[in-house]
């Protein structure tokens, strides 16, 4: 149930809801969680516009997409690092307006154990584990 925060100047992006969708289903498929409500409506992005003159590299440059990801502790593993990082900067790199020719850094980050709220509770690994579990378990609706 990760968390993506895109980040980058106004205008760079002509959908940012297209990308924020397009961003958190392309995580749940790299994460290979179970497609139920539980990974559906808590796996979110972000898109943050911002002024061109509030981002900059030492060079003066603003043509930049940062985007971090939040993972409860452990959900990737080496292969799904690399799937992230490559899918996600093709992901924005594609969603940019037409001409951009800036950079993409990725940064994956990961919650320390107890460390992922959720509905009002900081849940550890094992925890949320066993919610998807319960979840998967129950009678699903048709």
């Amino acid at each position: 149930m990760p968390m993506i925060d895109i980040y980058a100047p106004t205008s760079t992006f002509a959908d940012t809801r297209a990308l924020a969708q397009a961003a958190a289903a392309t995580l749940m498929r790299i994460e290979q969680v179970p497609d139920i409500p539980m990974f559906r409506d808590n796996t979110a992005a972000f898109v943050h516009e911002l002024p061109a003159d509030a981002v900059s590299t030492v060079s003066g440059e603003s043509a930049n997409i940062r985007v971090q990801v939040l993972t409860n502790a452990g959900a990737l593993d080496r292969d799904k690092q690399l799937a992230t990082v490559e899918q996600l900067t093709a992901l924005v790199t594609a969603a940019a307006a037409a001409g951009w020719g800036g950079r993409v850094w990725v940064l994956l980050t990961e919650a320390v154990p107890g460390g992922w709220g959720l509905a009002g509770h900081a849940n550890t690994n094992d925890e949320l584990v066993a919610a998807a579990r319960a979840e998967i378990a129950r009678p699903q609706a048709h």
